[in-house]
């Protein structure tokens, strides 16, 4: 049951929003954290354990972090990393064990609760408030990678004292606002998720099933494009309506993917691209290695280390290396030469952004060396290794559809999400909503409805 489920999207999250609103604000942590689970046994109930265990383990090793205890701090993270990692490994391995969704979201979550918690980021140790953390279901299956403090700053959590509480007709009318906003962007999340990614993941598939060898190289170039938008939107509405549903549940809103397309290089592209995975990233793997701060061959080191996790995260096969280490490659040539020419770093930075980031994306979807080999060789024709090439083949291709590319194209438009912020509570825009809400439902309706991208990693 994923978040583009009709089941999900007409019964559970209803019943769960009544229900959570119903009881008190002291047992809302318990619901969230058996609804999480109920969510993640319908989901993948063969590993359930597994998320209970660690969660478990990680707060008995939490009470021994919190008192400094940093032999308890080592331990805990080669626990937590081990095990993300074996499981990686067993699967390139075709060892016959699948792996656990969610697994890499929620041991990310693991390991900074315990860097942060001995650090003195986090005060105390609540083993509820901890539980809700790692499991909550709006980010168990694919992120986004919120802090504790995401949960400390939940509106409707904090038991206050009788004569403060504001009268039960305040407190509804400040819930119904959360639903409302967090409603929204679920809906323009599951647009995006629905009537972009989805049909876009379809013209991907026209091209592999032609087959990279017989396509034009116009083709190709509207084949890297199609396939950056899908991804795109697809994890950008799965982010959203992730983080629509926890503003429901009145937890603050998360913003995990910052106009990328409107970076001026691709290291800042990567700031704004899955921004609470960079982030966590940057705080608990590049920062601690010592960052910039030990000299240029130590940042050159830290980069190359971080970027290369990136890549094996990703998946332990060797386009996820090269797609990694040819981003490394770029990140240096514009830290360490482009930059020092503003002209030229501000207008090669953009080419990079608009038109090698596309490319790279063909790297991320095509597994086989050979055939990315190949389809390398139609964006680039500098040999001729085509077969059967129709010339005119985008034609036949493009009026299926431009319409979702062109609604991909004004989607980037920073513009648009400015626009939406500033009079999201016009009656016109929230108009707008309903009916891409209801364009949405029935295109789901009428299709079998395509899995997030972001569930296999």
């Amino acid at each position: 049951m994923t978040f583009s489920d009709l089941n999900f999207i007409f019964r559970a999250v209803p019943l769960f929003l009544l229900i959570y609103y119903v009881f008190p604000a002291k047992v809302r942590p318990w619901l969230l954290i058996v609804a999480s689970i109920a969510f993640y046994v319908v989901n993948d109930w063969k590993f359930v354990a597994l998320l209970v265990g660690a969660t478990i383990i990680n707060f008995g090793f939490a009470k021994l972090v919190s008192k400094k205890k940093k032999a308890a701090l080592v331990c805990i993270i080669i626990f937590n990393a081990g095990l993300l990692s074996f499981f990686k490994v067993a699967g390139r391995l075709k060892l016959g064990i699948a792996f656990p969704l969610g697994l890499s979201f929620y041991i990310f979550k693991m390991i900074s609760y315990q860097v942060d918690l001995y650090r003195e980021q986090i005060k105390t140790v609540s083993f509820r408030d901890m539980s809700a953390y790692f499991t909550m279901f709006p980010q168990i299956l694919s992120g986004p990678i919120s802090r504790y403090s995401y949960v400390e700053d939940n509106s409707f959590w904090a038991v206050v004292p009788k004569e403060e509480r504001p009268s039960r007709g305040q407190r509804l009318l400040t819930v119904l606002a959360s639903v409302e906003d967090g409603l929204k962007y679920f809906v323009i999340g599951l647009f995006m998720k629905v009537m972009i990614a989805d049909h876009l993941a379809v013209l991907w598939s026209d091209i592999k099933t032609i087959g990279y060898e017989s396509i034009s190289t116009p083709l190709a170039w509207l084949g890297a494009y199609a396939y950056s938008m899908n991804l795109y939107f697809d994890f950008w509405g799965y982010s959203l309506m992730a983080a629509g549903i926890g503003v429901m549940l009145g937890f603050p809103f998360i913003e995990n993917f910052i106009q990328p397309y409107a970076a001026n290089s691709v290291s800042d592209f990567y700031r704004r691209w899955h921004a609470t995975l960079g982030s966590w990233f940057r705080d608990y793997i590049y920062i601690p290695l010592g960052g910039s701060r030990k000299g240029n061959g130590r940042t050159i080191f830290n980069l190359l280390v971080v970027w290369l996790i990136t890549g094996l995260w990703h998946g332990m096969t060797t386009n996820f290396v090269l797609w990694a280490m040819v981003l490394f490659v770029i990140i240096l040539v514009e830290k360490f030469i482009l930059s020092k020419w503003n002209i030229a770093f501000k207008i090669i930075g953009h080419i990079n952004v608009w038109v090698v980031i596309p490319c790279t994306w063909v790297i991320f979807a095509i597994h086989s060396v050979r055939r990315l080999c190949t389809y390398g060789l139609r964006l680039f024709p500098v040999i001729n290794n085509g077969i059967a090439v129709n010339k005119n083949d985008i034609l036949y291709l493009l009026p299926s559809y431009w319409p979702y590319l062109l609604m991909g194209l004004v989607l980037v438009i920073p513009f648009v999400q400015t626009f939406y912020r500033k009079h999201k509570e016009n009656i016109l825009v929230t108009l707008v909503l309903f009916v891409m809400f209801w364009i949405s439902i029935i295109s789901l309706a009428n299709s079998a409805g395509n899995p997030f991208m972001y569930l296999r990693f």
